[in-house]
């Protein structure tokens, strides 16, 4: 009987194979064929795995991946493309063949790993993905592009960018735009105009990178919900660090380094049941975290708004400097027209302005259990540290403030 059963199994998987023609997955070198373009054609629809060898290649036209389950593996930083299109044109796009007639057509699995990808001013995205599911980028150098290092759009089920590096890039270091369980984690981005751009999208997972140095942003998500942002240093944007807008709700903004950064840590301009808890602000130097008035219903609570003291009375750094970099200041939490905030359990030291204030129109603000000390260094002696008189609703007890 066992041995009928084990021959049925036989004879139903040569009638399977007799029946489906379609070639299996594949290994292609790329090292063989006359370009990368012609090893990405050579690879069948059920996908394989393309191997760059080590080596720059210059390319004048996008590369075009269009076959799912296909990952393309270089050997590290020694495989290198760079694009030298001055029209605006992406080095690599990935995206559905049929999509310009069948706006519905999606790609599965395609994952990018080990290499780098460099542009100039004039060209387009390092790499421009369309409707892609579960799409994967690994270990990859991606930098000096016109436009942004990644571009995601529609790219829906479950994206994730891992330990790359993304320098240098005139607009983003990620773009991402109608994205859902966005996966964002132990990436470097350093001197893009904004590290990273969450547009229209879902349940973003930001954890563990490192932001250092941007001509504009760090971190800006827009009508995006279910999100969090957590773990990441963040420093030295000239413009704000995290940025959310429009119709944002149920992000938490939790444990990160927000430090020195020209306009503030964190703007909520339209964000509602929003957690900012447990982060560390250091010399920012408009405002700490700002509340507008599109924004409600959010929980401040357990930060820390500092400037650069390290004890003992003594600052190390120069109190102003030949750059606005080098100024020491340290700003507090800023509710401009904001409604129904709680702000509690916070520390503010050593700050040049007030550690909590708000504008007319603010209301429903929850202030208590803060400590407040050495604040209000640049405004005129025995000035408020917590002012929010001109809120209405609101209720300021139990602060702690030592002069």
């Amino acid at each position: 009987m066992r041995t009928l059963f084990l021959g049925c199994l036989v004879v139903a998987a040569l009638s399977l194979h007799a029946a489906d023609p379609a070639p299996l997955p594949v290994e292609i070198d790329a090292a063989k064929f006359p370009s990368i373009q012609a090893a990405f054609d050579a690879v069948p629809v059920t996908g394989g795995v393309v191997k760059l060898p080590p080596g720059k290649v210059e390319i004048s036209e996008p590369l075009v991946i269009k076959t799912e389950d296909t990952r393309v593996i270089g050997a590290g930083a020694s495989t290198w493309i760079k694009n030298l299109n001055e029209e605006g044109k992406p080095a690599i796009i990935i995206r559905p063949p049929t999509l310009d007639k069948d706006k519905k057509a999606r790609l599965w699995r395609v994952q990018l790993a080990d290499f780098r990808i460099e542009g100039q001013e004039k060209s387009g995205d390092g790499v421009l993905a369309e409707y892609i599911q579960e799409i994967y980028f690994e270990g990859m150098s991606i930098d000096h592009h016109g436009a942004s290092g990644i571009h995601l759009v529609g790219c829906f089920e479950d994206p994730r960018i891992a330990d790359c590096i993304l320098t240098y890039n005139k607009k983003c270091g990620v773009e991402i735009f109608d994205c859902h369980d966005i996966v964002v984690n132990a990436n470097h981005f350093e001197e893009n105009l904004d590290a990273l751009h969450c547009i229209d999208s879902f349940n973003l997972c930001m954890n563990g990178n490192n932001v250092d140095d941007h001509l504009r942003h760090g971190v800006v998500i827009e009508n995006t919900y279910g999100s969090v942002v957590s773990g990441n240093m963040i420093e030295e944007c000239n413009g704000i660090a995290v940025i959310l807008d429009r119709d944002c709700y149920g992000i938490t903004l939790s444990a990160n380094v927000i430090a020195h950064h020209l306009d503030g840590g964190i703007d909520l301009r339209d964000a509602h049941g929003c957690a900012v808890s447990a982060n560390t602000f250091v010399i920012a130097h408009k405002f700490g975290v700002r509340v507008s008035k599109d924004s409600g219903r959010n929980s401040i609570s357990a930060n820390s708004f500092t400037n650069t003291y390290i004890g003992a009375g003594v600052d190390k750094r120069p109190k102003e400097g030949p750059t606005p970099m080098h100024i020491d200041e340290g700003a507090g939490i800023f509710v401009d027209g904001g409604q129904d905030c709680a702000i509690t359990g916070n520390t503010f030291t050593g700050l040049s302005a007030m550690a909590v204030w708000s504008t007319q129109g603010s209301a429903g603000l929850l202030v208590t259990n803060n400590m407040c000390h050495d604040c209000g260094r640049k405004l005129p002696k025995d000035s408020l540290w917590i002012d929010v008189n001109s809120s209405i609703e609101s209720l300021v007890k139990d602060n702690l403030t030592r002069r």
